[in-house]
């Protein structure tokens, strides 16, 4: 849970970097686009994305810090007005948790003599410490991973002969995915086989409408 506010923006960062660029190479490659231009969609495909997934992520993780912020100028206020009352909602959550009564006023009298805030924050709204949001990672971390995880199929793309762009793209992607499927289990504590599965299955439905896209529209072009 310590890991979760990075750990997501990495894996969706690298997952849609990896996808995107994939998908956006394989499908420009399938309308019959020369190296040159299936290289500069890439690599326009890779600084556009990067840069949406920071915003994104920004804007996104912005609003929840907001919210959260809210919600505690609301309980300090309700704090300062009304002590009484929210003592007693702690010693509520406690009785609901399993202590005895008595038990769970000492413990909500307890907290509150220590942090009030803080016992209300954690047990009233859900909010700790090491979930708090933070916007400039989240939005840092996405952008990085995303940048890395494009980089992949453009490397793959340009190292590859012409004729076998498209399968040395689909190829290593692929592989990559299931990599990152493998390391984002590992650091969440998740099954390993239903994480590959997942991003490899998505990333290969991505890349197959794409490339379906670029043959039919590539023709009609």
């Amino acid at each position: 849970m310590e890991r979760i506010g990075w750990l997501r923006a990495a894996v969706l960062g690298a997952n849609d970097g990896i996808v995107s660029s994939a998908s956006l190479i394989v499908g420009v490659a399938g309308a019959s686009a020369g190296r040159a231009e299936v290289l500069l969609a890439g690599i326009a495909g890779l600084v556009a994305g990067a840069m949406s997934m920071a915003a994104g992520e920004y804007v996104s993780v912005s609003s929840q810090s907001d919210a959260e912020a809210a919600d505690l100028a609301l309980e300090q206020r309700e704090l300062a007005r009304n002590p009484e009352g929210e003592l007693a909602e702690l010693t509520d959550i406690w009785i609901a948790r399993g202590l005895p009564p008595a038990l769970a006023g000492e413990v909500a009298r307890t907290l509150s003599a220590h942090d009030a805030l803080a016992a209300h924050a954690r047990d009233e709204i859900g909010l700790a410490p090491h979930m708090e949001a933070r916007p400039v990672e989240a939005a840092f971390t996405s952008a990085g991973t995303f940048a890395v995880g494009a980089a992949l199929p453009l490397l793959a793309a340009v190292a590859a002969p012409a004729e076998l762009l498209q399968p040395a793209v689909v190829a290593v992607s692929l592989a990559a995915l299931a990599l990152l499927g493998a390391v984002g289990a590992r650091a969440g504590g998740a099954p390993l086989p239903r994480a590959i599965l997942r991003v490899t299955f998505w990333g290969a439905a991505a890349m197959a409408a794409t490339a379906f896209a670029g043959r039919l529209f590539g023709a009609l072009v």
